[in-house]
Protein backbone atom coordinates (compact mmCIF):
# COMPACT_ATOMS: atom_id res chain seq x y z
CA UNK A 1 0.00 0.00 0.00
CA UNK A 2 1.53 3.38 -0.47
CA UNK A 3 2.24 5.71 2.11
CA UNK A 4 1.20 9.36 2.19
CA UNK A 5 3.67 12.19 2.78
CA UNK A 6 2.50 14.61 4.97
CA UNK A 7 3.88 17.87 4.13
CA UNK A 8 3.57 21.45 6.74
CA UNK A 9 3.41 24.15 4.40
CA UNK A 10 4.72 27.42 5.85
CA UNK A 11 4.78 30.98 4.34
CA UNK A 12 7.76 33.40 5.00
CA UNK A 13 7.32 35.56 8.05
CA UNK A 14 6.78 39.27 7.05
CA UNK A 15 8.42 41.77 4.72
CA UNK A 16 8.69 45.42 5.11
CA UNK A 17 7.41 45.16 1.40
CA UNK A 18 4.27 42.99 2.57
CA UNK A 19 3.59 45.51 4.97
CA UNK A 20 3.98 48.36 2.41
CA UNK A 21 1.77 45.79 -0.36
CA UNK A 22 4.78 46.19 -2.64
CA UNK A 23 5.15 43.03 -5.11
CA UNK A 24 8.09 41.06 -4.18
CA UNK A 25 8.50 37.99 -6.42
CA UNK A 26 12.34 36.86 -7.13
CA UNK A 27 13.44 39.87 -5.71
CA UNK A 28 15.07 38.65 -2.29
CA UNK A 29 13.58 40.85 0.40
CA UNK A 30 14.56 39.69 3.92
CA UNK A 31 12.23 39.45 6.78
CA UNK A 32 11.07 42.18 8.86
CA UNK A 33 11.80 42.25 12.95
CA UNK A 34 8.25 41.05 12.69
CA UNK A 35 8.58 38.68 10.23
CA UNK A 36 11.70 36.97 12.14
CA UNK A 37 9.26 36.81 15.58
CA UNK A 38 7.01 35.16 13.24
CA UNK A 39 9.43 32.79 12.02
CA UNK A 40 10.48 31.85 15.73
CA UNK A 41 6.90 31.23 16.79
CA UNK A 42 6.16 28.89 13.95
CA UNK A 43 8.69 26.84 14.55
CA UNK A 44 8.41 26.84 18.19
CA UNK A 45 5.03 25.63 17.32
CA UNK A 46 6.53 22.89 14.90
CA UNK A 47 8.97 21.61 17.70
CA UNK A 48 7.19 18.23 18.31
CA UNK A 49 6.49 17.22 14.84
CA UNK A 50 8.15 14.43 13.42
CA UNK A 51 10.20 16.20 10.09
CA UNK A 52 12.38 14.22 8.08
CA UNK A 53 13.25 17.12 5.92
CA UNK A 54 13.00 20.66 5.53
CA UNK A 55 13.01 21.95 2.29
CA UNK A 56 12.82 26.06 1.45
CA UNK A 57 12.52 28.43 -1.18
CA UNK A 58 15.86 29.60 -1.87
CA UNK A 59 14.80 33.31 -1.17
CA UNK A 60 16.27 35.01 2.43
CA UNK A 61 12.56 35.68 3.07
CA UNK A 62 11.85 31.57 3.24
CA UNK A 63 15.44 30.55 4.20
CA UNK A 64 15.52 32.53 6.79
CA UNK A 65 12.07 31.33 8.14
CA UNK A 66 12.81 27.65 7.30
CA UNK A 67 16.41 28.29 9.38
CA UNK A 68 14.23 28.69 12.58
CA UNK A 69 12.57 25.85 12.55
CA UNK A 70 15.89 23.99 11.08
CA UNK A 71 17.68 25.01 14.31
CA UNK A 72 14.91 23.54 16.48
CA UNK A 73 14.68 19.93 14.39
CA UNK A 74 18.66 20.36 14.26
CA UNK A 75 18.15 19.77 9.96
CA UNK A 76 20.10 21.48 7.38
CA UNK A 77 17.40 23.41 5.04
CA UNK A 78 16.87 22.07 1.83
CA UNK A 79 16.96 24.92 -1.04
CA UNK A 80 14.81 24.37 -3.89
CA UNK A 81 14.94 27.35 -6.13
CA UNK A 82 11.37 25.30 -7.71
CA UNK A 83 9.66 26.94 -4.47
CA UNK A 84 10.19 29.91 -5.29
CA UNK A 85 7.72 33.01 -5.51
CA UNK A 86 6.13 33.92 -9.30
CA UNK A 87 8.49 36.41 -10.78
CA UNK A 88 6.49 39.34 -11.86
CA UNK A 89 8.71 41.18 -13.88
CA UNK A 90 8.43 44.62 -14.22
CA UNK A 91 5.64 44.41 -11.83
CA UNK A 92 8.26 43.60 -8.69
CA UNK A 93 8.82 46.47 -6.72
CA UNK A 94 5.82 48.10 -7.14
CA UNK A 95 2.84 48.69 -5.02
CA UNK A 96 -0.86 47.35 -6.36
CA UNK A 97 -1.94 50.78 -6.30
CA UNK A 98 1.14 52.11 -8.42
CA UNK A 99 0.65 48.99 -10.88
CA UNK A 100 -3.04 50.08 -11.23
CA UNK A 101 -1.91 53.15 -12.30
CA UNK A 102 0.96 52.75 -14.28
CA UNK A 103 -0.02 49.68 -16.21
CA UNK A 104 -4.21 49.77 -15.89
CA UNK A 105 -4.93 46.85 -19.00
CA UNK A 106 -1.78 44.89 -17.04
CA UNK A 107 -3.32 44.92 -13.49
CA UNK A 108 -6.84 44.48 -15.02
CA UNK A 109 -5.33 41.15 -16.37
CA UNK A 110 -3.16 40.24 -13.34
CA UNK A 111 -6.65 40.91 -10.79
CA UNK A 112 -8.62 38.67 -13.24
CA UNK A 113 -5.90 35.79 -13.11
CA UNK A 114 -5.66 34.64 -16.84
CA UNK A 115 -3.60 31.75 -16.89
CA UNK A 116 -1.69 32.32 -19.80
CA UNK A 117 -0.88 36.24 -18.82
CA UNK A 118 2.75 36.93 -18.07
CA UNK A 119 3.74 40.67 -17.22
CA UNK A 120 7.05 41.45 -19.10
CA UNK A 121 10.18 39.42 -17.53
CA UNK A 122 7.79 37.82 -15.23
CA UNK A 123 5.88 34.12 -15.28
CA UNK A 124 2.19 32.83 -16.40
CA UNK A 125 0.33 31.58 -13.68
CA UNK A 126 0.45 28.17 -15.76
CA UNK A 127 4.30 28.09 -15.57
CA UNK A 128 4.48 29.25 -12.02
CA UNK A 129 1.70 26.28 -10.97
CA UNK A 130 3.84 23.85 -12.58
CA UNK A 131 7.24 24.97 -11.89
CA UNK A 132 5.95 25.02 -7.95
CA UNK A 133 3.56 21.75 -7.63
CA UNK A 134 6.44 19.43 -9.38
CA UNK A 135 8.91 20.72 -6.80
CA UNK A 136 6.63 19.81 -3.78
CA UNK A 137 5.87 16.61 -5.95
CA UNK A 138 9.97 15.73 -5.87
CA UNK A 139 10.09 16.56 -1.47
CA UNK A 140 7.11 14.40 -0.74
CA UNK A 141 8.03 11.62 -3.31
CA UNK A 142 11.45 11.33 -1.72
CA UNK A 143 9.49 10.96 1.51
CA UNK A 144 6.74 8.69 1.83
CA UNK A 145 5.59 7.87 4.94
CA UNK A 146 7.24 10.46 6.58
CA UNK A 147 6.80 14.02 7.65
CA UNK A 148 8.19 17.11 5.73
CA UNK A 149 8.21 20.98 6.10
CA UNK A 150 7.89 22.90 2.85
CA UNK A 151 8.53 26.61 3.24
CA UNK A 152 7.93 29.27 0.87
CA UNK A 153 5.64 32.08 -0.66
CA UNK A 154 1.84 32.75 -1.01
CA UNK A 155 1.79 32.17 -4.38
CA UNK A 156 3.19 29.09 -3.48
CA UNK A 157 0.57 28.12 -1.11
CA UNK A 158 -2.32 29.39 -3.28
CA UNK A 159 -1.06 26.91 -5.92
CA UNK A 160 -1.13 24.01 -3.68
CA UNK A 161 -3.94 24.84 -1.98
CA UNK A 162 -5.94 24.94 -5.92
CA UNK A 163 -3.87 21.72 -6.44
CA UNK A 164 -5.30 19.77 -3.09
CA UNK A 165 -9.15 21.26 -4.00
CA UNK A 166 -8.82 21.15 -7.65
CA UNK A 167 -9.96 24.65 -7.59
CA UNK A 168 -8.97 26.11 -11.20
CA UNK A 169 -6.53 28.83 -11.42
CA UNK A 170 -8.75 31.51 -12.45
CA UNK A 171 -11.28 30.95 -9.73
CA UNK A 172 -11.11 33.86 -7.29
CA UNK A 173 -9.60 33.28 -4.24
CA UNK A 174 -11.34 33.37 -0.65
CA UNK A 175 -9.07 31.35 1.44
CA UNK A 176 -6.35 32.78 3.28
CA UNK A 177 -2.85 32.91 2.94
CA UNK A 178 -1.13 34.64 6.53
CA UNK A 179 2.95 34.53 6.91
CA UNK A 180 4.06 32.55 9.17
CA UNK A 181 0.73 29.84 9.37
CA UNK A 182 0.89 26.41 9.67
CA UNK A 183 -0.96 24.55 6.61
CA UNK A 184 -0.99 20.55 6.26
CA UNK A 185 -1.72 18.49 3.02
CA UNK A 186 -1.21 14.88 2.85
CA UNK A 187 0.77 14.14 -1.30
CA UNK A 188 0.39 10.44 -2.82
CA UNK A 189 0.93 9.59 -6.07
CA UNK A 190 -3.05 10.61 -6.96
CA UNK A 191 -1.86 14.32 -6.31
CA UNK A 192 -2.57 16.69 -3.16
CA UNK A 193 -5.47 16.54 -0.38
CA UNK A 194 -5.80 19.38 2.45
CA UNK A 195 -5.83 18.69 6.08
CA UNK A 196 -5.50 21.84 7.82
CA UNK A 197 -5.20 25.55 6.16
CA UNK A 198 -4.09 28.93 7.71
CA UNK A 199 -3.38 27.90 11.58
CA UNK A 200 -2.48 31.36 13.13
CA UNK A 201 -2.81 30.41 17.03
CA UNK A 202 0.78 30.61 17.29
CA UNK A 203 1.32 34.20 16.17
CA UNK A 204 -1.51 35.41 18.75
CA UNK A 205 -0.19 38.49 20.48
CA UNK A 206 2.53 39.47 17.90
CA UNK A 207 2.25 43.17 16.04
CA UNK A 208 5.05 45.09 13.91
CA UNK A 209 4.22 48.04 16.81
CA UNK A 210 6.05 45.50 19.33
CA UNK A 211 8.78 45.04 17.05
CA UNK A 212 9.26 48.62 16.76
CA UNK A 213 9.55 49.35 20.36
Amino acid sequence: MEQATRIVLIRHGETAWNRATRIQGHTDVPLSPLGLAQAERVAEALAEEPFAAIYSSDLSRARQTAQALARIHELDVRLDAGLRERAFGRFEGLSWSEIDQGYPEDAARWRRREPDFAVGGGESLISFSERCLAAARRAAAAHPGQSIALVAHGGVLDCLYRAATRAALDTPRSWLLGNATINRLLATVDGFTLVGWNDDRHLAGLSADDMAA
